[in-house]
């Protein structure tokens, strides 16, 4: 057994003493725990027996009988199945599979990640889906898409464009009273002033004097 498993074991032992003794309305020297009386002298001395317990738990561990060993490594042993079991749960959440939008492009139906959607730019009768590498023109109105893709994390900043917040890297003020919007990859969008109100979506936490939005 290596030194970590047993300072682990030795921890999760002085957590169940401590609860254990809490809860129960007798003196800890009547444990049938071998070794428990160790701790009697200072569980028994003036101080608050709840302090005491807690002060004691570690020699307790120390001076504790090994017969308590093989108990420990059952609970350790519980303990770790537990938290493989949460362990494979997160990876399972994390694989999740993220929203996608579904369209029909050149008689085919494709697929993407709406994490991977930078903006959305109405082009005539169609909108253009703008991801990092090439566009698709989908046939719908700007408004629609706005509409559909609003709870997603989507916000209109022009009459004809609309942009995925978590692509925004940075806003520049203009003398108009409009900004200035760059996702990444480097373009950038005019946000006039009809929709610079949705720009306080664009963060949790504005910080500084001036909060640009408004």
């Amino acid at each position: 057994m290596s030194v970590r498993e047993i300072q682990d074991q030795k921890t999760i032992a002085g957590e169940m003493f401590v609860q254990q003794a809490a809860h129960a309305n007798a003196d800890v020297s009547a444990s049938p725990l071998r070794g428990a009386t160790i701790c009697s002298t200072k569980i028994c001395s003036t101080q608050s027996r709840r302090d005491t317990l807690e002060s004691t738990a570690d020699e307790f561990c120390e001076a504790a009988d090994i017969s308590l060993l093989p108990v420990i490594q059952v609970d350790a042993a519980n303990l770790m199945r537990v938290l493989r079991q949460l362990e494979v749960l997160a990876k399972r959440i994390a694989k999740r599979q993220a929203p996608r939008i579904a369209f029909k492009a050149k008689g085919s139906i494709l697929l993407l990640d709406l994490a991977d959607i930078l903006a959305v730019q109405a082009e005539g009768n169609y909108v253009s889906l703008r991801p990092r590498t090439n566009s698709h023109l989908v046939h719908e109105s700007l408004s629609s898409m706005a509409e559909k893709l609003k709870p997603y994390g989507f916000i209109r900043i022009h009459r004809s464009v609309v942009v995925n917040i978590s692509a925004v890297e940075e806003i520049q003020p203009l003398p108009t009273g409009e900004c200035r919007l760059r996702v990444k990859g480097g373009t950038e969008y005019l946000v006039t002033r009809t929709y610079k109100h949705n720009l306080r979506d664009l963060a949790q936490l504005w910080v500084g004097s001036e909060r640009l939005p408004g």
